[in-house]
């Protein structure tokens, strides 16, 4: 949960070592650096999403829309019980180290959400890129106002910001966005 309070350029080990009460040199005893360790975190986040997006599409059901817009759902709830989402998993900072496991973890999220989108209808690359595009930023844009608390006011659980994301999404797929 420290990633999620303090996003990745606020991120600190020793911060990470405190709360977990070890020393300050002990997460170098099994990382390099910080970034190294960012990496691993953004590898494990890429591969959890993974997973919880192909149970939430499967249990969508046999509509390829749904199971499409179920993904925007469960990256809502992905990002609210670990705290680190595409911001995590693709991060700027993260791209020199060409760490082989967050690349692995990322193509796989990607294979996921293409054969989704080809399964709903999309097979031109570049269009069903842009569908994904608009589904991350609608999903996205959840999360955010969902974590700077615009969306408590309204007392909203985290469960029903995930389904008004995953609404949103369906609209969108189906071209009902007014």
């Amino acid at each position: 949960m420290l990633l999620s309070e303090t996003g990745m350029a606020g991120f600190s080990v020793a911060e990470l070592a405190r709360r977990l009460g070890v020393s300050t040199a002990a997460p170098y005893r099994h990382f390099p650096n910080r970034e190294a360790l960012l990496a691993v975190v953004a590898a494990q986040s890429a591969d959890e999403l993974t997973r919880s997006m192909k149970a939430a599409a499967q249990a969508a059901g046999p509509d390829p829309i749904d199971r499409l817009a179920a993904t925007a759902g469960a990256y809502v709830r992905h990002v609210s019980d670990r705290g680190a989402g595409l911001d995590v998993i693709f991060a700027r900072e993260l791209r020199p180290l060409r760490d082989a496991d967050v690349a692995r973890a990322g193509r796989n999220l990607m294979a996921l959400l293409l054969d989704l989108a080809r399964q709903a209808g999309h097979d031109d690359l570049p269009q069903a890129l842009l569908l994904l595009e608009q589904l991350f930023v609608l999903a996205h844009g959840y999360v955010t106002l969902d974590t700077e608390d615009f969306l408590t006011r309204s007392r909203l659980s985290s469960e029903d910001v995930a389904t008004r994301a995953t609404r949103a999404a369906t609209a969108l797929l189906r071209g009902n966005v007014t």
